[in-house]
């Protein structure tokens, strides 16, 4: 199998907009995080291209002189794929290929991308093809521009409607094909989740590439894919884990991550049953990220659009053996102390303190501090247990944990 160093990567520029509502700092941040999705898809960035602007330019998403710009860049260097920051319209994105004449994607484009690239399974694959045609629907018109014509008049009924409504009609055909099938595997998937008990299940959340599925290794011993690219993870993965003598179920679920396409949000719910069904959430977090602040927002947004936030949470600060804070110069008057300075200290003692016991700090990777990320997600899983069993832990205090699982 050839590694990803002897592919040719495909060479790709990035496009981007400065507004009042995306400011310098938080563009460079989208764009980092868009040159890691087109690294995952099999890209290679060779220059970014910004513009400042009051909003995005209707028709060609940047200026006329900046669109020049990269279109030479592209010409001169042989660039094969122009990636846009935002989703583009269907007009944006005609306009964009004829000017560019290269492949043109949008982020929501590149996403889809690696999502079809990662499914493994039935499941996953007919959510992403879900996602692809939702995508599709609006865009169709461009497919067919040999056969456009303008509208209305006499000898203007050219074949291009008749071929963009036949395909439309298609499209909408396979969504409804593909949301009744997803429909069908969720209903033996709620089965599967009945015939489980009623043992405690504890799910990990969190951002895409957090290390969930390392600590999933690492705590269950067992065999989830895990790779330093974003969304190495897309099929929810259970496993049985036992601390001490108390056994509970361990599910992996596909990473959020910052402007995730509406149509995969919608695609993957069902997938995130797993989540909505939970007893306990281990909310992940690379605190060695410069933007973990805003991957914790956009994980609990996405918690409160499948009802899923107020559930007994656990934070979980991971990677902390890779946690650096920048040096800071005590002498120079004018520098402004910021929290990019912050030790690991100074940040439990920021809003983390207010969790108290319920933030934790780990690396899964080099296994620190996992006995006592064990011992509170023990403690956690037993209340619970507690709870739903009440009669067999007042009158039996040893009882089998393992064989209170399987009852009733």
């Amino acid at each position: 199998m050839l590694e990803k160093k002897d592919i040719a990567l495909e060479r790709a520029v990035l496009i981007g907009v400065i507004t009042k509502d995306q400011d310098e700092v938080k563009s460079k941040e989208y764009l980092d995080e868009l040159e890691f999705l087109t690294f995952t898809a099999g890209g290679e960035v060779l220059k970014r291209f910004t513009q400042k602007m009051e909003m995005p330019n209707p028709k060609t998403y940047i200026g006329t002189g900046r669109m020049e710009d990269v279109r030479k860049f592209i010409e001169e260097n042989d660039v094969g794929t122009a990636i846009f920051d935002d989703e583009l319209s269907a007009s944006q994105e005609r306009n964009i290929s004829k000017i560019l004449e290269c492949k043109v994607l949008d982020r929501t484009n590149l996403i889809l991308d690696i999502f079809a690239q990662r499914a493994q399974t039935s499941y996953a694959r007919t959510q992403v093809e879900l996602a692809q045609c939702q995508y599709l629907l609006p865009r169709l018109r461009g497919m067919w521009t040999h056969l456009e014509r303008q509208k209305g008049g006499i000898g203007m009924r050219g074949p291009g409607e008749t071929e963009i409504e036949t395909d439309r009609r298609i499209v909408r055909d396979r969504i409804a094909l593909l949301k009744n099938k997803i429909k069908t595997i969720d209903k033996q998937m709620s089965v599967q989740r009945g015939n489980r008990g009623k043992m405690v299940r504890v799910a990990l959340v969190g951002y895409t590439n957090v290390g969930k599925s390392t600590l999933m290794n690492t705590v269950s011993k067992s065999e989830v894919f895990a790779e330093n690219k974003l969304f190495a993870t897309l099929d929810t993965t259970v496993r049985k884990v036992v601390i001490q003598n108390l056994p509970f179920l361990l599910s992996d679920t596909v990473g959020f991550i910052r402007k995730l396409p509406t149509q995969l949000v919608d695609s993957f719910k069902s997938t995130l049953d797993e989540v909505r069904e939970a007893d306990l959430l281990l909310h992940v977090v690379d605190i060695a990220h410069p933007n973990f602040e805003d991957h914790i927002a956009s994980v609990n947004k996405i918690l409160g659009e499948i009802d899923s936030s107020d559930k007994p949470t656990i934070m979980v600060f991971n990677k902390i053996d890779a946690y650096k804070a920048e040096p800071f110069d005590e002498t120079d008057l004018v520098a402004e102390r910021t929290k990019a300075h912050y030790s690991l200290e100074e940040w439990r003692k920021t809003w983390m303190n207010k969790i108290g016991d319920n933030a934790l700090f780990i690396s899964a990777l080099n296994k620190r501090n996992l006995e006592d990320f064990k011992k509170r997600v023990y403690d956690e899983v037993r209340d619970i247990h507690v709870t739903r069993f009440p009669y067999n832990h007042f009158l039996y205090p040893d009882y089998n944990y393992e064989e209170m699982g399987k009852e009733e």
